[in-house]
């Protein structure tokens, strides 16, 4: 019987009750229904599938995209006493064989995997002897052909269904229009009886904000100045990171930079000190947030304007995931629109550009005809480009849309750290001589700060052991390769190598066959995704977040009253009360009818402010001042 979720809830997160709808897909998966979970973001996606999985006493696939979301995932099982590994195309033979035996024995509640292991036959083996009893899909938009990520390795998750016929499947994503929900379930081939649960993409607490400007940065710094509390700023290019930070530290404002072509140790080292609110401000690329767990981002920003209306949603709704007032502000000039429009040409290069990318990453892979099938390659794709003088942007478009028509797809998702794991055992240990005394005090520092040394392969961050022990990097990374050369630790020095993966032959270009759903039906998709982006920045008349939640298939008759037009509006109607306003009058209601009263009585006091009360009474029940009892809203 599968165990008390209420009480796992409690045992290892702290909660005494879910949010709203949580407990509703978990139920349903623990019914044996097949579930998809639309959740906006900080609607508490992860807790879903933890809970159900380690109520169904068995094992859980996870199946995401990213093998840095894996980590902080299974990471923050780790803080809360959760036993998890993750594989990815980085491991040796050493880590997968501790990864399997953890499993085995029973050590591991929930196995993290992309989905290209998914072609691996010994791992779909290792699968169906260990039977999970759950398959849990993040980012599920990932596996539509018409959502805005679409990735064709996670089509491989439907062959599942033949491995593993008594799992149950939960596909989560916090963005999909009605067409990408459809396509979710059709492509996850769902059973009859699956179903469906969609929180509502507001959130109530976000004021959506569009600011028209010229020169960008100046006012960027302007309202970041006028705000407080912990900030992201999305930019659309990696050196206009670094150029944003250096400004915003000019004046008088901490910041730091991050995108994907940093090491891992400075993304890591950046990522934890703005966390850990030492730095307020982090300018990023989208490589930036996806799987951060802060709830107090007060305030997101985009400097540059995302292509669609997904990428926009999933990133300003990083703000505010404790509920708390925040801002999601877009700064805009006329000059975005032949911007976003340029990019999407870009986005789908001439046929005859993408055989040649073709023909030419086989040549510099050495990949002769009819050969590569299933296989993985290193590349190098500075030196192709150098090679080749070709454009990064044309080469990298021409790649996906090569993934897409199941040619060859290029994974940028690579990059490991340093690992090691400790060898010998601690009375061996503490009898070594033969280390240097630099070695020795690396060797101490690293057994102070790091746990499971002699269990697993640990990730080290040698710029913070140098930093920490006054040394110079290539000191601390010197020290590792005597202790591995003494046999002490087994070490992984870091890496990052993009790979190329074909999963066909090498083909003659003539035979390659890009079809018309791959390139024309989704250059119009694209198109449209520019064009609802473009409407929403420059319309400044309708409320942003009834456009925005009618893209989504939400229909919301009332303005939400905070975007920067519903604003304007009621200036020009004379003073409107603010939510405080009603709130304090809601309260005031309730306390003179003994604390509950219909809410039907409530929404009939309160027009023609309806819906904005019912968004009121909704985030106080969720921060557990007010409950529904029956058709009442009671007072705790």
């Amino acid at each position: 019987m599968p165990s008390d979720i209420h009480a796992i809830l409690k045992r290892h997160w702290g909660y005494d009750s879910f949010r709203p709808l949580q407990e509703e897909i978990i139920r349903s998966v623990l019914d044996g229904h097949d579930t998809l979970g639309l959740m906006p973001t900080g609607g508490g996606k992860s807790i879903v599938f933890q809970v159900a999985g380690l109520a169904t006493g068995r094992l859980t696939l996870v199946i995401s995209p990213l093998v840095a979301l894996m980590k902080d995932q299974v990471d923050n099982l780790a803080r809360h006493h959760v036993k998890a590994v993750y594989f990815h195309g980085g491991m040796t033979p050493v880590e997968h064989r501790i990864a399997w035996e953890r499993i085995v024995n029973g050590r591991a509640a929930f196995l993290y995997c992309a989905p290209e292991r998914l072609k691996n036959e010994r791992f779909l083996s290792e699968l169906r002897h260990l039977k999970p009893g759950l398959i849990v899909v993040d980012e599920a938009h990932c596996i539509s052909q018409w959502g805005y990520d679409f990735r064709p390795s996670f089509l491989n998750i439907r062959d599942l269904r033949k491995v593993l016929p008594s799992a149950s499947i939960l596909a989560l994503t916090a963005t999909a229009t009605p067409k990408v929900a459809e396509d979710i379930r059709r492509q996850l081939d769902f059973h009859a009886d699956s179903r469906t649960f969609q929180m509502s993409f507001a959130r109530h607490n976000i004021s959506y904000l569009v600011r028209e400007a010229e020169v960008k940065i100046s006012l960027l710094a302007k309202i970041l100045g006028q705000t407080s509390g912990s900030s992201i700023v999305y930019v659309r290019n990696r050196k206009r990171t670094r150029e944003i930070s250096d400004y915003l530290n000019s004046a008088g404002i901490s910041s730091t930079y991050y995108h994907a072509g940093l090491d891992f140790e400075t993304k890591e080292q950046r990522q934890n000190d703005w966390k850990a609110g030492e730095i307020r401000v982090i300018v990023a690329t989208n490589a930036f947030g996806m799987g951060i767990d802060k709830p107090d981002v007060r305030v997101v920003i985009h400097h540059d304007m995302p292509p669609s209306l997904e990428e926009y949603y999933q990133e300003a709704g990083r703000a505010g995931r404790d509920g708390l007032p925040s801002y999601a502000v877009l700064l805009y000039s006329p000059r975005d629109r032949s911007t976003l429009r340029r990019h999407l040409t870009t986005e789908f290069p001439d046929r005859g550009v993408i055989l040649k990318v073709y023909e030419r990453v086989c040549n510099f892979l050495n990949i002769a005809l009819e050969e590569g099938y299933d296989r993985l390659y290193p590349f190098d794709i500075d030196l192709f480009l150098d090679t080749f003088a070709m454009q990064r942007a044309q080469v990298e478009a021409s790649l996906r849309l090569l993934g897409r028509a199941g040619y060859m797809e290029y994974i940028d998702e690579r990059e490991n750290s340093t690992r090691l794991m400790i060898t010998v055992d601690r009375e061996e240990l503490y009898g070594i001589t033969d280390l240097s005394e630099t070695s020795e005090r690396v060797l101490r520092h690293i057994l102070r700060n790091y746990t499971g040394l002699f269990t697993d392969y640990t990730r080290i961050n040698e710029e913070r052991v140098a930093r920490e022990l006054s040394v110079g990097i290539d000191c601390v990374y010197t020290s590792f390769l005597e202790m591995a050369r003494l046999r002490v630790i087994s070490l992984i020095p870091r890496s990052r190598t993009p790979m190329i993966y074909l999963p066909t032959s090498r083909e003659e270009p003539r035979y390659i066959v890009i079809g018309h759903s791959i390139y024309e039906d989704r250059f119009a998709i694209a198109e449209q995704r520019v064009e609802a982006m473009i409407d929403y920045a420059s319309n400044g008349t309708d409320c942003r977040v009834r456009r925005m939640l009618a893209y989504f298939g939400e229909p919301r008759p009332v303005p939400c009253g905070k975007c920067d037009p519903c604003r304007d509006a009621a200036h020009r109607r004379g003073k409107a009360p603010t939510d405080e306003d009603l709130t304090k009058r809601l309260i005031s209601m309730l306390d003179a009818n003994e604390g509950a009263l219909p809410l039907e009585r409530i929404d009939a006091a309160f027009s023609p402010r309806q819906a904005r009360i019912r968004d009121i009474i909704l985030i106080l029940i969720d921060r557990g001042f007010l409950t529904m009892d029956g058709p009442d809203v009671r007072r705790l």
